[in-house]
Protein backbone atom coordinates (compact mmCIF):
# COMPACT_ATOMS: atom_id res chain seq x y z
CA UNK A 1 0.00 0.00 0.00
CA UNK A 2 2.68 2.56 0.93
CA UNK A 3 4.62 1.77 -2.32
CA UNK A 4 1.09 2.55 -4.34
CA UNK A 5 0.77 5.79 -2.35
CA UNK A 6 4.23 6.73 -3.29
CA UNK A 7 3.65 5.96 -7.09
CA UNK A 8 0.31 7.90 -6.75
CA UNK A 9 2.51 11.01 -5.31
CA UNK A 10 5.03 10.90 -7.96
CA UNK A 11 2.50 10.14 -10.84
CA UNK A 12 0.80 13.29 -9.31
CA UNK A 13 3.73 15.45 -9.12
CA UNK A 14 4.66 14.91 -12.53
CA UNK A 15 0.82 15.92 -13.63
CA UNK A 16 1.38 18.94 -11.40
CA UNK A 17 4.66 20.04 -12.90
CA UNK A 18 5.41 18.31 -16.63
CA UNK A 19 5.10 21.23 -18.46
CA UNK A 20 7.49 23.02 -16.49
CA UNK A 21 10.58 22.29 -18.78
CA UNK A 22 14.18 24.19 -18.75
CA UNK A 23 13.59 25.19 -21.85
CA UNK A 24 9.96 26.51 -22.15
CA UNK A 25 9.61 30.41 -22.92
CA UNK A 26 6.37 30.32 -20.27
CA UNK A 27 6.21 28.88 -16.91
CA UNK A 28 4.08 28.44 -14.09
CA UNK A 29 4.18 30.79 -11.31
CA UNK A 30 5.96 29.55 -8.24
CA UNK A 31 3.44 28.38 -5.16
CA UNK A 32 2.87 30.73 -2.51
CA UNK A 33 5.79 29.55 0.55
CA UNK A 34 3.71 27.32 3.09
CA UNK A 35 1.16 24.39 3.68
CA UNK A 36 -0.83 23.73 0.57
CA UNK A 37 -3.68 20.97 0.66
CA UNK A 38 -4.13 18.94 -2.49
CA UNK A 39 -7.10 17.09 -3.08
CA UNK A 40 -6.34 14.78 -6.12
CA UNK A 41 -9.52 12.47 -7.87
CA UNK A 42 -9.07 10.42 -10.96
CA UNK A 43 -11.87 9.21 -12.68
CA UNK A 44 -12.18 5.91 -13.72
CA UNK A 45 -9.94 5.55 -11.26
CA UNK A 46 -7.00 2.17 -10.73
CA UNK A 47 -5.13 4.51 -7.99
CA UNK A 48 -7.27 5.82 -5.08
CA UNK A 49 -8.78 9.88 -4.62
CA UNK A 50 -6.78 11.34 -1.73
CA UNK A 51 -5.63 14.77 0.01
CA UNK A 52 -2.57 15.34 1.16
CA UNK A 53 -0.64 18.07 2.67
CA UNK A 54 2.75 19.55 1.19
CA UNK A 55 5.00 22.35 2.55
CA UNK A 56 6.70 23.77 -0.16
CA UNK A 57 8.99 27.58 -0.51
CA UNK A 58 10.21 29.06 -3.96
CA UNK A 59 13.40 26.71 -3.56
CA UNK A 60 11.43 23.50 -3.11
CA UNK A 61 8.78 24.15 -5.70
CA UNK A 62 11.80 25.15 -8.53
CA UNK A 63 13.43 22.72 -7.21
CA UNK A 64 11.00 19.98 -8.06
CA UNK A 65 9.51 21.35 -11.53
CA UNK A 66 13.96 21.08 -12.08
CA UNK A 67 14.19 17.13 -11.05
CA UNK A 68 10.69 15.80 -11.90
CA UNK A 69 10.42 17.32 -15.36
CA UNK A 70 11.09 15.08 -18.56
CA UNK A 71 14.11 16.07 -20.64
CA UNK A 72 14.08 16.39 -24.35
CA UNK A 73 15.24 13.12 -24.81
CA UNK A 74 11.70 11.87 -23.02
CA UNK A 75 9.45 14.32 -24.69
CA UNK A 76 8.69 15.45 -28.24
CA UNK A 77 6.50 17.87 -27.73
CA UNK A 78 6.30 20.38 -24.16
CA UNK A 79 4.12 23.58 -24.72
CA UNK A 80 2.62 25.90 -22.00
CA UNK A 81 0.89 28.50 -22.62
CA UNK A 82 -0.54 31.48 -20.61
CA UNK A 83 -4.58 32.02 -21.19
CA UNK A 84 -7.08 34.70 -20.07
CA UNK A 85 -7.80 31.99 -17.07
CA UNK A 86 -4.71 30.79 -16.08
CA UNK A 87 -2.22 27.99 -18.05
CA UNK A 88 -2.61 25.52 -20.42
CA UNK A 89 -0.12 22.56 -21.45
CA UNK A 90 0.17 20.17 -24.28
CA UNK A 91 2.60 17.02 -24.40
CA UNK A 92 3.82 14.19 -25.81
CA UNK A 93 6.33 11.99 -24.14
CA UNK A 94 7.59 8.45 -24.08
CA UNK A 95 8.44 6.53 -21.15
CA UNK A 96 9.55 2.94 -20.05
CA UNK A 97 8.18 2.05 -24.14
CA UNK A 98 4.64 4.31 -23.64
CA UNK A 99 3.70 6.98 -25.17
CA UNK A 100 1.44 9.31 -22.93
CA UNK A 101 -0.21 12.37 -24.68
CA UNK A 102 -1.43 14.77 -21.82
CA UNK A 103 -3.56 18.15 -21.74
CA UNK A 104 -3.82 20.13 -18.42
CA UNK A 105 -5.68 23.50 -17.71
CA UNK A 106 -4.57 25.21 -14.66
CA UNK A 107 -6.38 27.92 -13.00
CA UNK A 108 -6.04 29.81 -9.69
CA UNK A 109 -3.24 31.95 -8.42
CA UNK A 110 -1.26 29.69 -6.69
CA UNK A 111 -1.01 32.30 -3.84
CA UNK A 112 -4.32 31.03 -2.43
CA UNK A 113 -6.00 27.99 -4.66
CA UNK A 114 -5.30 26.86 -7.81
CA UNK A 115 -6.42 23.64 -9.76
CA UNK A 116 -4.76 21.64 -12.20
CA UNK A 117 -7.31 19.34 -14.70
CA UNK A 118 -5.58 16.82 -16.81
CA UNK A 119 -6.59 14.13 -19.23
CA UNK A 120 -3.87 11.76 -20.56
CA UNK A 121 -4.08 9.01 -23.24
CA UNK A 122 -1.03 5.99 -22.94
CA UNK A 123 -0.39 3.68 -25.73
CA UNK A 124 1.98 0.64 -25.35
CA UNK A 125 0.27 0.40 -21.85
CA UNK A 126 0.46 -3.01 -19.86
CA UNK A 127 -2.71 -4.50 -20.00
CA UNK A 128 -4.39 -3.78 -16.90
CA UNK A 129 -3.15 0.20 -16.91
CA UNK A 130 -5.26 2.35 -17.91
CA UNK A 131 -4.99 4.08 -21.38
CA UNK A 132 -7.12 7.16 -20.75
CA UNK A 133 -7.11 9.11 -17.66
CA UNK A 134 -8.44 12.37 -16.00
CA UNK A 135 -7.40 13.69 -12.92
CA UNK A 136 -7.81 16.91 -11.35
CA UNK A 137 -5.85 18.05 -8.50
CA UNK A 138 -7.63 20.84 -6.23
CA UNK A 139 -4.99 22.82 -3.84
CA UNK A 140 -5.18 25.11 -1.58
CA UNK A 141 -3.20 27.32 0.80
CA UNK A 142 -3.37 26.58 4.33
CA UNK A 143 -1.09 29.00 6.45
CA UNK A 144 2.54 28.14 7.07
CA UNK A 145 3.85 24.71 7.42
CA UNK A 146 3.61 23.39 10.54
CA UNK A 147 6.53 23.70 13.35
CA UNK A 148 7.64 19.85 12.36
CA UNK A 149 7.61 20.35 9.03
CA UNK A 150 10.56 21.18 5.98
CA UNK A 151 9.95 22.70 2.74
CA UNK A 152 9.40 19.45 0.48
CA UNK A 153 7.55 17.54 3.17
CA UNK A 154 4.34 15.79 2.07
CA UNK A 155 1.85 13.94 4.37
CA UNK A 156 -0.46 11.43 3.12
CA UNK A 157 -2.97 9.82 4.08
CA UNK A 158 -2.77 7.88 7.42
CA UNK A 159 -0.51 10.16 8.42
CA UNK A 160 2.12 8.58 6.08
CA UNK A 161 5.02 11.94 5.41
CA UNK A 162 7.88 11.88 3.24
CA UNK A 163 9.78 14.67 1.56
CA UNK A 164 9.64 15.44 -2.13
CA UNK A 165 13.48 16.25 -2.20
CA UNK A 166 15.08 12.89 -1.45
CA UNK A 167 14.67 12.30 -5.19
CA UNK A 168 16.94 9.55 -4.94
CA UNK A 169 14.25 6.97 -3.37
CA UNK A 170 11.39 8.19 -5.71
CA UNK A 171 13.26 8.10 -8.85
CA UNK A 172 14.32 4.73 -7.92
CA UNK A 173 10.42 3.42 -7.90
CA UNK A 174 10.19 5.65 -11.31
CA UNK A 175 10.46 4.27 -14.78
CA UNK A 176 14.02 4.31 -16.41
CA UNK A 177 13.06 6.61 -19.19
CA UNK A 178 11.96 9.16 -16.82
CA UNK A 179 14.87 9.57 -14.09
CA UNK A 180 17.33 11.91 -15.05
Amino acid sequence: MARQLLSFVSVACLLALWPVADALAVELPVRKAGLWEMKMVRAGGSMPNMTMQHCTDATTDKQMSTSFSPGKETCSKQDIQKTATGYVSDSVCTVAGMTITSHADFTGDFNSAYTVKSTSRTEGAPSGMPRESTTTIEAKWLGACKSDQRPGDIVMPGGMKMNILDLDKLKAMMPKGMQK
